[in-house]
């Protein structure tokens, strides 16, 4: 069985309307910013140019030790002919902050306080869809364990990932193709 709908050649996976969904940072403590892995958060080429432009406003939210690692190595890195953000031993990614016990991201600490116009990478912002090259974007939903009190608040809230993610995939492909995808969600 198909478990995608094509949507102006855009794959997106049914799974986006069907699983509800609604973040629980007091639960997770931001686990989507310190994902144990050798990968970051994926980067388009034009948000790098945007970072290293508002850098000098998102470093007044980093720690030193955030800091001290853009300042050695850059804040993104190559690995597979990827772009991403680097992290720090692994986990954090080198634009973490904590509000006590809760990871967050600096550059939408940020934007949040009208500091800069760019919110963060659009990977970060649509998670927990990703997008995926095959041969054309592909959403899909990328289930992370830590992600599960994610789950037991969006049976609670009754948002589908589509309707939590509304923001970032019209921000990423147009309120048009949000509309078609929100159309499919009868079907």
């Amino acid at each position: 069985m198909i478990n995608y709908n094509n949507i102006d050649g855009i794959l997106v996976d049914k799974e986006l309307t069907k699983t509800h969904f609604t973040c629980n940072l007091e639960v997770c403590k931001g686990a989507c910013c310190t994902m144990k892995s050798e990968y970051g958060a994926p980067l388009k080429e034009e948000e790098i140019d945007i970072i290293n432009k508002i850098l000098p406003i998102v470093k007044e939210y980093l720690s030193k030790t955030s800091i001290d690692e853009i300042e050695k190595n850059g804040f993104w890195e190559e690995k597979d002919k990827e772009l991403m953000t680097r992290s720090i031993g692994d986990e954090d990614c080198v634009f973490v902050y904590y509000e006590g016990d809760i990871a967050k991201c600096a550059i939408e600490k940020a934007y949040n306080d009208k500091k800069i116009d760019f919110i963060k990478p659009i990977s970060c912002h649509l998670f927990p869809i990703r997008v995926v090259d095959f041969g054309g974007d592909v959403l899909k939903y990328e289930e992370y364990s830590d992600c599960k009190p994610a789950l037991e608040k969006g049976n609670k809230t009754k948002l589908n990932i589509l309707e939590f993610c509304k923001t970032p995939i019209e921000r990423a492909y147009g309120k048009e193709f949000y509309n078609k995808i929100e159309n499919f969600k009868e079907k």
